[in-house]
């Protein structure tokens, strides 16, 4: 079903996007690079519907080079959880999540994303929405989050980060920022889409 949309185009200009004003994560990040604490970051998660989602890999620059995912990260309006997993693996709770049919995921172009998290651990992953399909109903055709995001919220993100060294042992604010960003706004994204009525002419 077509929803009633008057409100997004079918495609944003990057002249457009330019002109948006900049925006990125200001709620709660929280990093977690080892089970000491698994237990507070299960607690915080616990009982939230719907997440944004989104991994990060250490880019390659080699031919024939390649890294596992380093970085999985879970986001809600306040609260956005980033894991190392290259170093903690999946937690058992995350896992738990990922599999629910119940608890959304909300991510863009996840099948690559869940077919590396599955070379890590395999799982039957469900519940996930890939927004590339599904704004499809909204009439936009756009595909990549940072037009996503400027179309439908209004605002532009820096992608700036995104082929940092995600496996430094060390991560940068800014670095933490983007990768909160990227799952916040997909989030964001479906709780907006969420709002259009259902076209009933």
């Amino acid at each position: 079903m077509i929803k009633n949309n008057q409100e997004f185009q079918r495609s944003i200009e990057k002249d457009h996007i330019q002109s948006l004003p900049l925006k990125s994560f200001e709620g709660n990040i929280h990093l977690v690079d080892g089970p000491g604490n698994f237990s507070s970051v299960r607690a915080l998660m616990n009982g939230y519907p719907v997440f944004g989602f989104d991994t990060e890999t250490r880019p390659s620059f080699r031919k024939g080079k390649t890294y596992k995912v380093a970085l999985l990260q879970m986001a809600t309006r306040e609260h956005a959880f980033i894991f190392r997993i290259h170093r903690t693996g999946i937690p058992g709770f995350v896992k738990n999540i990922l599999e629910n049919p119940k608890i959304l995921k909300i991510g863009v172009a996840i099948h690559d994303d869940l077919k590396s998290l599955n070379h890590i651990k395999p799982m039957k992953t469900d519940g996930f929405i890939d927004l590339q399909q599904y704004v499809a109903r909204f009439n936009i055709e756009d595909k990549g989050l940072k037009k996503l995001t400027a179309n439908i919220l209004g605002f532009r993100i820096s992608k700036r980060y995104q082929t940092s060294n995600w496996e430094e042992d060390v991560l940068s604010l800014p670095q933490l920022e983007y990768a909160a960003t990227d799952a916040w706004v997909c989030y964001e994204i479906y709780r907006r889409l969420q709002e259009i009525p259902d076209n009933q002419g």
